[in-house]
């Protein structure tokens, strides 16, 4: 127990001061993201374009998001991430892609928005550089290396496939991969 006790403590001791290079991204890690971003990416766009037009205001209960919003606000964080947490300015204000949420409702505008703010990340990626992805940022009240807020982007669009895969069986859409 004893020796358990000192390795615990030297494990302890030794996190608390990480050097800068287990600070830094694996490597690949950039490629990684591409493909992880890319796959999660062409399923939230080809589900939203199966999703018919009339579907875009359903919502499974009053005061949850509509198929819309959850689109629209997948659409805001690859904006919002970027600016908010990696100093790389949206092409728009942030007043434009805060409203998207409460005011898209058309699926033809929804889903060029969805798209263009997937190609927005995926330039925002090209344009870093590997060494850069250990510098820290904030990331909801932590710090975070960069490539951190690279990783909460594929899992916040990730947990939004989920709800819109859930939402497309809802209303009897089979995932255009699912076919």
């Amino acid at each position: 127990m004893h020796t358990l006790r000192i390795v615990l403590i030297l494990v302890a001791l030794g996190s608390a001061v990480v050097p800068a290079a287990a600070q830094s991204a694996p490597p690949g890690f950039l490629e990684e993201f591409d493909g992880q971003f890319d796959a999660s990416a062409s399923k939230l766009v080809a589900l939203a374009e199966a999703m018919p037009e009339e579907t875009y205001a359903w919502s499974p209960d009053p005061g949850v998001a509509s198929v819309a919003r959850v689109y629209m606000h997948v659409a805001r964080y690859n904006y919002m991430y970027p600016d908010q947490n990696l100093g790389i300015a949206a092409p728009m204000g942030r007043d434009e892609y805060g409203r998207w949420e409460d005011e898209v409702r058309d699926k033809a505008e929804a889903v060029r928005i969805l798209r263009a703010s997937m190609d927005h990340v995926r330039g925002v990626v090209k344009g870093m550089h590997p060494e850069t992805l250990g510098e820290r940022t904030q990331l909801y009240g932590r710090e975070v290396g960069r490539w951190g807020v690279l990783f909460q982007l594929i899992a916040h669009m990730n947990e939004h496939l989920g709800q819109s895969i859930a939402y497309a069986r809802m209303n009897d859409v089979v995932p255009p991969w699912s076919r």
